[in-house]
This record gives structure tokens, C-alpha cells and sequence, in this order.
């Protein structure tokens, strides 16, 4: 991914699938340009995070941007 784009809080609530298109979480939160993922997101979760009222937490992980191939406007692709 091109090391200028920069995570923001509109990519919260936004799929993240891997390069086959398989879906593997959700950001969660986005904090300082690091999106957090949950990879399990329940139902509660994912209404929280696109209000808007997402948290990190012990059921979510860092993405690196490097692990980024694309962000569109429904989802983050990794690149692996």
C-alpha cells in the first residue's frame, strides 16, 4: 500500500478480507492512523464501531499498513 494513505475513522466499520476476498474481521476502531480489527465481530460490535463508537480492546488486533493491498469505500484488502 502506498505509505501516504493514512486510516482514518471513516474506515471504521469497514470489512477487512484477505487477498482471496474472504472476509476476517472488522475495524473496530481507528487511532492515529492505526485501524483496529475484531476478528469476530458480533452483532453489538459491529453496530458500535459504524456509529462510530468503536473501542481497541483485548478481542482486537493492530493492522499494518503494510499488510494493506487496497481501502475502498466497504472494505480494507489485505495483501496476503
Amino acid at each position: 500500500m502506498d505509505d501516504t494513505v493514512t486510516l482514518t475513522e471513516n474506515d471504521e466499520g469497514k470489512n477487512v478480507v484477505n487477498a482471496s476476498g474472504d472476509a476476517v474481521g472488522r475495524v473496530t476502531s481507528v487511532e492515529h492512523g492505526t485501524a483496529h480489527v475484531d476478528p469476530d465481530p458480533g452483532l453489538t460490535d459491529t453496530i458500535r464501531s459504524k456509529l462510530g463508537w468503536g473501542d481497541a480492546d483485548e478481542d482486537s488486533y493492530q493492522l499494518d499498513t503494510e499488510s494493506i493491498e487496497t481501502v475502498s469505500d466497504d472494505e480494507i484488502r489485505l495483501n496476503r
